[in-house]
């Protein structure tokens, strides 16, 4: 069975200095339909102005993970961390008993664009904690690459939830499968292009759930970037 969330139906906050689109419920955008998937609770496309961003606020008992799609987004927290994430770099911040942060555009001429997603934990009370790594293009390419695992296996980030994150970038015409095992669900997430799935046309900002699903089809009808959740 599947679900899809076109882009235009996503809840919007639009201010001077952002532009972030909702897929679930967040802030203000009130939508008892869309409260999340499964674990899934936030996936936040953001734009940030230059030299603009969000100020220090605190989290508690969530897994944010953010990648940038372009620009720099500087990043500050209350354990020291101070970086900067690039596109194809994946951030893994778990907030536990209570973190603060900052997240600013790291430059004052370009906008920054990113997906800021919210991963609820498989416990409370985790201690915080920071992991930020690199994914070149070269391993994403034509394949599914795997950069958030409850185990880190693979070189990915660690989230602390039965969930794993996979990314792609796809050329016209490239076509990939991934099966999802008996009780799994997914997310497909379509950062930028247009693709198939399971025969289902998406576009940019679509995003859209998988369940009772043995296997994921997805082919791409131009230069495309992806994120695949699979979700216990």
């Amino acid at each position: 069975m599947i679900r899809i969330r076109r882009a235009e139906e996503r809840g919007h906050t639009r201010i001077s200095w952002l532009d972030s689109r909702h897929t679930f419920a967040f802030g203000s955008y009130v939508d008892p339909a869309h409260l999340g998937f499964r674990s899934l609770r936030v996936i936040n496309e953001d734009r940030v102005a230059p030299g603009q961003g969000f100020a220090t606020h605190g989290h508690r008992d969530m897994e944010i993970v953010t990648l940038v799609l372009s620009g720099v987004l500087a990043h500050r927290d209350s354990l020291g961390t101070g970086s900067e994430i690039r596109p194809g770099e994946v951030q893994r911040m778990s907030a536990g008993t209570g973190i603060t942060h900052s997240e600013f555009n790291a430059s004052g001429r370009e906008p920054v664009h990113f997906l800021q997603i919210w991963i609820l934990p498989e416990r409370e009370g985790l201690a915080p904690s920071y992991e930020q790594r690199a994914f070149p293009e070269s391993e994403r390419r034509g394949k599914l690459r795997l950069v958030a695992s409850r185990d880190g296996r693979d070189g990915s980030v660690r989230v602390n939830q039965d969930a794993s994150i996979l990314a792609t970038s796809l050329s016209a015409g490239e076509k990939l499968t991934h099966a999802l095992a008996p009780g799994r669900h997914a997310w497909v997430q379509l950062a930028r292009g247009s693709v198939l799935l399971n025969g289902e046309a998406l576009a940019a900002g679509d995003g859209a759930s998988l369940s009772e699903t043995p296997q994921l089809e997805l082919r791409a009808h131009e230069a495309s970037e992806l994120l695949v959740f699979d979700l216990g």
